[in-house]
């Protein structure tokens, strides 16, 4: 599957994609804008397109920032456990809100043949770095000291703009941005499908 997925990035700048997933969200996702723009910081934001359709002024907050965004499907299906048809619909609705080209599988999971027939039409994300801010069962100390000895150029790395991952995610990206940006290393948005 991987062949038909980018994990990272070009390795040979200092250069980081950051990546959030299953937002938009009315609360957390501005709160995640607001550190971006703390630190002048531009990331690729993977969204629901149920969420999008439900804060469609989120939506766009976020790509009048100048974030880059993908699609995440339209219900957050887990590929692994829905028909083609149905998971390539599934995307297909989510597309006509995002428009870019790039797709990240939720779970990132999805079986061979869905891989190969949305290579045709997307670049599919995967990450190189999960931050984990979803396990509740993680401590925010534990996740930054991860990330930051685990981060590399070109590194695609996903965080989450959602109520389950939020105390987590709020209290480590500030510092993981500051850290990341003191040792040289800039932000950038993940390009979209050409």
């Amino acid at each position: 599957m991987f062949s038909f997925a980018i994990t990272h990035m070009p390795r040979n700048e200092r250069r980081l994609y950051l990546t959030f997933d299953d937002g938009p969200h009315p609360s957390i996702t501005p709160d995640v804008l607001q550190i971006l723009d703390q630190y002048a910081v531009k990331a690729t934001f993977f969204c629901v397109g149920e969420n999008i359709q439900t804060y469609p002024e989120i939506f766009q907050l976020l790509k009048n920032k100048g974030h880059g965004v993908g699609n995440h499907s339209f219900s957050h299906r887990n590929g692994w456990k829905t028909t083609n048809a149905e998971y390539l619909s599934d995307i297909e609705a989510c597309e006509n809100f995002t428009k870019t080209g790039l797709f990240r599988p939720p779970y990132g999971k999805l079986s061979i043949s869905q891989a190969k027939i949305l290579s045709r039409h997307y670049r599919i994300v995967l990450w190189s770095l999960l931050s984990r801010d979803y396990d509740e069962s993680l401590l925010g100390e534990k996740i930054l000291r991860t990330l930051l000895s685990s981060t590399k150029s070109g590194d695609i790395i996903v965080f989450h703009d959602s109520a389950k991952a939020y105390p987590r995610m709020i209290q480590v990206l500030p510092f993981y941005l500051e850290a990341m940006l003191e040792k040289g290393f800039t932000f950038d948005v993940i390009p979209p499908r050409i």
